[in-house]
């Protein structure tokens, strides 16, 4: 099983709660994922998927779900790497 994990750049550091088009469906980022954002700005959530509701079942849903905090080094912060 292959968990996916998506950093607050990687959703184009949002700053409201709402529900934002992603590269493969729609997610729904929630008041607390931001406050957990903002605590702590390279923290990794996983990404699930939850089943499509209404017209068009082709886009998928997806919130986040736990999450790790990364040290983010000097390295990586001119890399991008870990």
């Amino acid at each position: 099983m292959v968990v996916n994990k998506v950093t607050w750049q990687q959703v184009g550091r949002v700053m409201e709660p709402g529900r934002y088009i992603f590269k493969f469906g729609w997610l729904t980022v929630t008041a607390e994922d931001l406050a957990v954002w903002k605590r702590f700005p390279t923290a990794a959530f996983t990404l699930v998927r939850t089943p499509a509701m209404g017209a068009d079942e082709a886009d998928e849903e997806l919130h986040l779900g736990a999450f790790e905090v990364r040290e983010q080094s000097s390295a990586e912060s001119s890399t991008g790497e870990r």
